[in-house]
């Protein structure tokens, strides 16, 4: 596995995933009625297979769980399918 630094840029809404500096992925989202809509996650494709993904999508709800402003709301496929992956993050989903 790649070693994955997340950071958050909130004035692009988005979780960027770097890899020895690179951009490597990120995860958008908007803000819609006091929740966090993740809308889409993308990987570069010279970063597949290397845990890139996975260690966007925990820092992203890592992130989210530790500020404690939103409730998720995952309408991309692939965070969607994270969280179901790992129950321990599913307490951050909208009721």
């Amino acid at each position: 596995m790649a070693d994955v630094v997340v950071t958050h840029h909130p004035e692009k809404s988005r979780y960027e995933a770097h890899v020895d500096g690179a951009l490597a992925g990120f995860a958008a989202y908007r803000i819609a009625h006091g929740h966090q809509v993740f809308t889409h996650t993308e990987v570069d494709d010279a970063f597949e297979g290397q845990g890139v993904g996975g260690a966007l999508a925990r820092g992203a709800l890592d992130d989210v769980r530790a500020r404690g402003e939103h409730d998720v709301v995952a309408t991309c496929p692939f965070i969607a399918a994270w969280i179901e992956r790992h129950p321990d993050y599913q307490d951050l989903v909208a009721p």
